[in-house]
């Protein structure tokens, strides 16, 4: 028998972990004012709202990685139980946190050497490894095997592609994802880099678009430069507390797909917008590859 465990940072909320049957989500942290904050451990909903209006304020918390302790945790009471664990986990490439469950994984095979933690990289954060999460989530309904499903995510991983613009770049600047003159231009000028997920799981800065009009069609023109048979799954705007940049997005996405487009809108989780800032908008589709 085997579980399925998620992270805070793929957006899977206690809601959509019961539906898609996550037993737990790992809680990634961050910190300001001097507290530290687990997602949907501290709160079961995210009032988002708040949070983004605190980064508005010029507030900027700080994350960090789940520590070896934590960790243990988490997965100790189903290795006690005799579960093994399939983990769908936010990229390595975006923090050192998957590192310090490998050394967890070490500590527990001492005591629990039968067991096995399978790992799945969505190569992604935030809305793409949602998306993610859900696939896995109807497979694991199904009945499917650990092994069935990494298969799966063999091939199907890369033909999920997420893009997204932000429309204050101070807070990549802080975090090292947008260099500092790039930031510092956009901010004065309006223009808005246009950032992928890559394949090897690492955000990218493809392209550049001059106001938020312009932005949103560089994300459609994406899909329908690399869509695979779009509407026959189902189409993920997310978003920062986005407001009127999210219901144009949504507008243009039904004008461009029709009715027939399933669109589920998805607010991203508070450590990703702490790097990220609010205002961002992210379009994730079913594709012919990232």
């Amino acid at each position: 028998m085997y579980v399925l465990y998620t992270d805070s940072d793929c957006d899977i909320t206690p809601e959509l972990a019961r539906k898609y049957g996550y037993k737990k989500i790992m809680s990634m942290p961050y910190s300001y004012d001097g507290k530290t904050v687990y997602p949907y451990e501290d709160f079961e909903v995210f009032d988002y709202k708040p949070y983004y209006d605190m980064l508005r304020s010029g507030v900027i918390p700080t994350t960090s990685a789940i520590s070896v302790d934590r960790y243990i945790h988490y997965i100790e009471d189903d290795f006690a139980a005799g579960n093994d664990i399939l983990y769908v986990h936010l990229s390595p490439m975006l923090t050192a946190t998957i590192n310090n469950l490998d050394q967890a994984l070490e500590i527990l095979k001492e005591k629990y050497p039968e067991r096995k933690l399978y790992k799945l990289n969505t190569k992604a954060v935030t809305t793409l490894s949602m998306a993610i999460c859900e696939q896995v989530g109807k497979l694991y309904l199904e009945g499917k095997s650990p092994e069935e499903i990494l298969k799966w995510a063999d091939t199907e991983v890369n033909n999920w592609s997420m893009y997204f613009f932000v429309e204050d770049l101070k807070f990549f600047k802080k975090s090292g994802r947008v260099g500092g003159l790039t930031a510092t231009m956009g901010s004065i000028l309006g223009i808005r880099p246009i950032i992928y997920m890559s394949p090897d799981g690492k955000m990218e800065n493809i392209g550049t678009a001059r106001g938020r009009k312009r932005a949103i069609e560089a994300l459609l023109e994406k899909m329908d430069k690399i869509g695979d048979h779009v509407t026959d799954y189902r189409i993920y705007v997310g978003h920062t507390d986005g407001r009127d940049a999210l219901d144009e997005t949504v507008k243009a996405i039904r004008e461009k797909y029709g009715e027939k487009a399933d669109i589920e809108v998805q607010v991203a989780n508070p450590t990703l917008g702490a790097h990220s800032g609010p205002d961002g908008i992210a379009v994730c589709f079913h594709s012919k590859g990232r």
